[in-house]
């Protein structure tokens, strides 16, 4: 994500406009990633919009945290993935917003001990398929976590 992205995904998505959306949660929006460098790659999108996790109080905190850690189990029980990877860095986009990035075990072992976005061509991944069964096997996934 780079310059107002993430402002303008959360307007987007209060709009009901955002074909990145995959479901609103207490404390944001779970979204697909424009491009998949490994397949269920998400962001996690704070709203109302904050400049980091140091700008919420302590409630706000732990509920941000609790919803990303959900949208990690659902990604991970709608992939199979190994394990998920949360990054949550704020240097580029300037605003709270975290990468949900399953990690597969038969990805290469020089790539699996590395972050992500370091080792897979965001250029050459493939594009978010709003109707992959996969969103629907997250949503399904997170579904069932929030007892829905």
């Amino acid at each position: 994500m780079s310059g107002p992205l993430v402002e303008t995904r959360v307007a987007q998505a209060r709009a009901g406009k955002n074909p990145y959306v995959i479901a609103k949660l207490p404390s944001g929006w779970l979204v697909a990633g424009d491009v998949q460098p490994l397949p269920g790659y998400c962001l996690f999108l704070a709203d109302p919009i904050v400049p980091d996790l140091n700008a919420l109080d302590e409630a706000g905190r732990v509920a941000y945290s609790l919803d990303v850690i959900r949208c990690g189990d659902a990604i991970l029980a709608a992939t199979g993935a190994e394990r998920m990877n949360y990054e949550t860095w704020g240097n580029t986009d300037p605003w709270l917003h975290t990468h949900l990035m399953p990690r597969y075990a038969d990805e290469p072992p020089e790539k699996r001990r590395v972050p992500a976005c370091m080792v897979y061509s965001w250029a050459d991944a493939p594009r978010y398929d709003p109707d992959a069964d996969l969103v629907r096997r997250i949503r399904a996934a997170l579904g069932k976590l929030r007892g829905a």
